[in-house]
């Protein structure tokens, strides 16, 4: 069974930063591309990263520079190392694997199993 837990969200002040990890059972995460997204209470979810299985990596133009996507095969686990937060940041992030056509996708179809999500919190 695939399971995809994330954490790492929390509350942080504006500027800072945050890591969030994503760790895999089930599936061997160096086999698949692997996204984030994000979602508000209300709105859809929302493409954030993705890095393929070869390490290339896509991001939205509202996090460009200041989210990195890495990953640790050895882990079984993704990273989104989150700098330069701002109050627009503040949702829920999930993960999920990419079984789709080619490399990857910014859309949510196409990707596989989704974990339970990590809030988010940018507050003074």
């Amino acid at each position: 069974q695939v399971r995809l837990v994330e954490s790492g969200g929390g509350l942080v002040q504006p500027g800072g930063s945050l890591r969030l990890s994503c760790a895999a059972s089930g599936l061997s995460v160096s086999n698949f591309a692997m996204g984030w997204f994000r979602q508000a209470a209300g709105n859809e979810r929302e493409f954030v990263s993705v890095i393929s299985r070869l390490g290339s990596t896509d991001y939205a133009d509202s996090v460009k520079g200041r989210f990195t996507i890495s990953r640790d095969n050895a882990k079984n686990t993704r990273f989104l190392q989150k700098n330069s937060l701002h109050a627009e940041d503040t949702v829920v992030y999930y993960c999920a694997e990419y079984r789709g056509p080619g490399r990857f996708s910014r859309r949510p179809i196409g990707f596989g199993t989704w974990g339970q999500g990590t809030r988010v919190t940018i507050s003074t």
